[in-house]
């Protein structure tokens, strides 16, 4: 960049038709059509740092993909041995058993075939080698012939968390990588062929949003997920104790039901996924969740590869 272009670009002045970067549109918002696209043959990964990442920021898409084709896999990077405990204080080994079982069981409610445990400690992943995580993911990428990603946004801001943001760079660099034959070509002579993400749903606390999903239709199996998360949170049974609490005043929220279930899970409803009811609200949908979407590198900026299949559907001939 020329430096008369920078300097117009931080000013705010316009010089040979450069607009300066605050002034220029934001991009729209894509959806997924509300009918749902067909994936059959399509393979996705959920990846989380910590167990209740997934079932918190992106559950509700996940099982919209499943429903509609993809086959699915857990990859969890955490052991959550330092994780918070909202149920009975427990010791490292607790925790970790404990956080086991419940993303276990979240990849059964949320239909994923198999859930894979990194099992890096909880909070200290700044000090990993990346190169090791990354080649683990690409490991797993190339074995699960992996096409699309949900992680967090390796660039989100506001990310306190090192996991996060750690294990969203080596994502995003996995995904690439394990397209290239000349990186780890180890694996490759071992079977497990060269293939790349094409697709990265990056979720976090302050997404990008570049793509919306209505998840109306999948709202109750999110609801299902964050159930199974008792250790970290939604799942803690706060609705039945809240419930209980108001029993014992003579009072009752008509919200919380009859009975232990219902509490928990209209709790949950209410109050955890109150921000996906208000963003679906805000495009017309019951429930929808927000990701900085990052598709097929070659379709986004028509790259090389996009432009040779494109040429040969348009001008190849028969051979006389």
């Amino acid at each position: 960049m020329q430096r008369r272009h920078f300097f117009c670009l931080v000013t705010g002045c316009v010089v040979s038709g450069i607009k300066p970067l605050m002034a220029q549109e934001p991009p729209a918002v894509p959806f997924i059509g509300r009918a749902g696209a067909q994936h059959a043959g399509k393979v996705l990964a959920a990846i989380q740092p910590h167990s209740d990442d997934i079932a918190l920021l992106c559950a509700g898409t996940v099982a919209k993909l499943i429903k509609e084709g993809y086959t699915g896999y857990m990859i969890r990077a955490t052991n959550d041995d330092m994780g918070d405990d909202v149920g009975e204080p427990g010791t490292v080994g607790e925790n970790v058993l404990r956080n086991e079982r419940e993303v276990s069981e979240q990849s059964r409610v949320l239909g994923l075939k198999q859930d894979f445990a990194l099992n890096y400690n909880n909070h200290r992943m700044s000090d990993i080698s990346r190169n090791e995580l990354i080649c683990r993911l690409i490991f797993l990428f190339r074995y699960l012939k992996v096409d699309t990603v949900l992680c967090y946004d390796p660039w989100a801001h506001d990310e306190e968390n090192p996991d996060h943001y750690v294990l969203g760079h080596c994502v995003e660099a996995a995904s690439w990588m394990a397209g290239r034959v000349h990186d780890y070509p180890e694996q490759i002579a071992a079977g497990f062929a060269a293939h790349a993400v094409t697709d990265k749903y990056y979720y976090a606390r302050h997404p990008d949003i570049t793509r919306i999903v209505d998840i109306s239709n999948s709202v109750e199996t999110k609801i299902d997920a964050n159930v199974c998360n008792v250790a970290k949170g939604p799942g803690g049974h706060h609705g039945s104790k809240l419930r209980a609490e108001l029993a014992k005043q003579g009072r009752k929220l008509p919200l919380l039901g009859d009975d232990a279930r219902s509490a928990d899970r209209n709790y949950i409803r209410e109050f955890v996924l109150a921000q996906d009811r208000e963003l679906g609200r805000k495009y017309g949908m019951e429930y929808a969740e927000a990701f900085h979407y990052v598709g097929p590198a070659a379709a986004a900026i028509g790259g090389t590869e996009s432009r040779i299949e494109s040429y040969i559907r348009q001008n190849a001939v028969p051979v006389k």
